[in-house]
């Protein structure tokens, strides 16, 4: 990891705020914090973050969702939702607009500092050095050299969870990944059983790679068991 990665809290609860950033402090993250969507949207531009703690619940028009999904648009930083909402449908909201991980409130520091290096872990794997091994399944390409994923013509632009998942699949195309294999190797082993971010990640690569998502070609599944990048 680097020296002092810089964190971005958004937040409107000082309580939180300061907490959090104690916690993070001590531990040797560089915090910066902002208490609305649209600040933290500035935020993110000018402060080039590392991470975003991002709460969903925030005051003005944009919610955690919105920001998070206008986050997603302009850039892969990884984004953990801090929020009170437990239901897993929001976990899954959550993840659709483009959440690399999901803290419940009340979190423990213990939990908070976890997920933030396992997160920026993910993160920065994708940039060290990879073999200049081209894997091709069809008209997908993967290159680990120049990190690029391509379908036919069309470049295909992931973050760095989905080109990690992405990649574990490529280099075992033709065998079936165990669910809990694939989320032991992208997400770490304390994920081995948090099968919904697997398949919220399945979601996104399909709609990015598959010309009919609902009817995939290329990332199959193994109902109950896991899934299988088809070897052409």
């Amino acid at each position: 990891m680097m020296m002092r990665p810089r964190v971005l809290v958004i937040d409107d609860e000082p309580k939180l705020l300061k907490l959090v950033g104690s916690v993070l402090q001590a531990d040797g993250f560089e915090v910066v914090t902002a208490t609305t969507g649209q600040e933290g949207l500035e935020m993110v531009e000018t402060t080039q973050p590392d991470l975003v703690l991002l709460d969903i619940l925030l005051p003005g028009e944009l919610d955690g969702y919105l920001v998070c999904q206008r986050i997603r648009e302009r850039s892969p930083i990884p984004v953990i939702m801090l929020t009170a909402k437990a239901q897993e449908n929001d976990k899954i909201r959550g993840f659709d607009v483009g959440a690399d991980d999901y803290l419940t409130k009340p979190f423990s520091s213990r939990e908070l500092l976890a997920r933030a290096r396992a997160v920026l872990r993910r993160s920065w794997a994708v940039d060290q050095p990879r073999s200049g091994q081209v894997i091709t399944c069809g008209d997908l390409v993967v290159d680990l050299a120049q990190r690029r994923v391509s379908v036919g013509n069309r470049e295909v632009v992931l973050t760095a969870t989905e080109y990690r998942l992405l990649v574990e699949l490529a280099q075992n195309a033709g065998k079936v990944m165990l669910h809990e294999e694939l989320l032991s190797r992208v997400w770490g082993p304390d994920y081995r059983d948090e099968v919904e971010y697997l398949r919220a990640y399945v979601r996104y690569l399909r709609r990015k790679i598959e010309e009919d998502p609902a009817h995939p070609r290329y990332i199959l599944s193994r109902p109950g068991i896991g899934y299988v990048l088809a070897a052409e």
